[in-house]
């Protein structure tokens, strides 16, 4: 049986993947980055540093992992150059080029370096297919007014991620309220929400639509959208009208916790087919 390594960062999709491996009883170990421990129970990880990451290549073979699976937020961390040992000093001149990259620049590189060590990368999705909802809604339904702000919301996500800035946008009347940046979509839909009263032309017109989808390009193993039920929680705050985003590029966690908060608030929620 083929061993997993679940590299966990914080939030809610860490936890949600190792519930799926438990269920499927997937033989796999749990690694997290120093400083960034997950949720995960009963865990018992091994915790590596980026300063020696040959020794921690080298303990997941050792342990007989052959597939690896990254989920979770982490923060760039600070590197020590004194902890650096001699091994994974060959590795930093590419970790320093993709550290003054973007988000997916950085995260591609972290994936050649574990297939350089031929570990099998493979995504959330590969893991927990139930994670990413194909093409429907999973409540409501949208009017021809949300379908266009949508539509224009899924234009400016593509743009914005040809340019690896963000995941996101909030659209209402066809205008861009705001755009996803690094602090994430919680700051954006917060954005949103403290400046609704003067963003939309018409009061009583269309609400407004956030729209999440992968970057154009990007490898879907790593880093995709996440929705939750704090998304929701937050959209509503901000007074849209509905949620939608790119049907199989979006992990939903927590579906029916979000599906009845969605229900219950009047908000649609929507795998758009791209």
């Amino acid at each position: 049986m083929t061993r997993t390594a679940l590299i966990a960062g914080q939030g809610g999709l860490p936890v949600a993947l190792a519930a799926a491996l438990r269920e499927s009883a997937t033989d796999f170990l749990v690694a997290e980055l120093e400083g960034f421990a997950s949720a995960i129970p009963d865990a018992d990880p091994i915790r590596f540093r980026v300063e020696r990451l040959v020794p921690f290549l080298d303990a997941l073979a050792d342990c007989g992992v052959a597939r690896v699976a990254f989920a979770g937020g982490l923060r760039r961390p600070a590197l020590d150059p004194e902890l650096i040992d001699a091994r994974s000093a060959t590795l930093v001149p590419r970790l320093a080029a993709a550290f003054r990259s973007g988000d997916d620049a950085l995260l591609r590189e972290v994936i050649a370096i574990f297939e350089d060590w031929e570990f099998e990368v493979v995504g959330a999705d590969a893991l927990a297919p139930a994670l990413v909802p194909g093409p429907g809604f999973l409540t409501g339904t949208a009017s021809d007014a949300d379908r266009a702000d949508a539509t224009r919301a899924a234009a400016i996500v593509g743009e914005i991620g040809r340019l690896d800035i963000g995941q996101g946008a909030v659209v209402a009347q066809g205008l861009c309220l705001a755009v996803e940046t690094l602090p994430g979509t919680d700051a954006m839909l917060d954005f949103v929400a403290a400046h609704a009263a003067r963003l939309r032309p018409d009061p009583k017109g269309a609400r407004g639509v956030l729209f999440k989808a992968p970057k154009p390009g990007q490898d879907r193993r790593i880093d995709l959208p996440v929705l939750g039920l704090r998304t929701v929680e937050r959209a509503v705050s901000a007074g849209l009208g509905g949620i939608a985003w790119e049907a199989g590029g979006v992990i939903v966690l927590d579906r029916a916790a979000v599906v009845a908060a969605a229900a219950a608030a009047g908000l649609f929620l929507w795998a758009r087919e791209p």
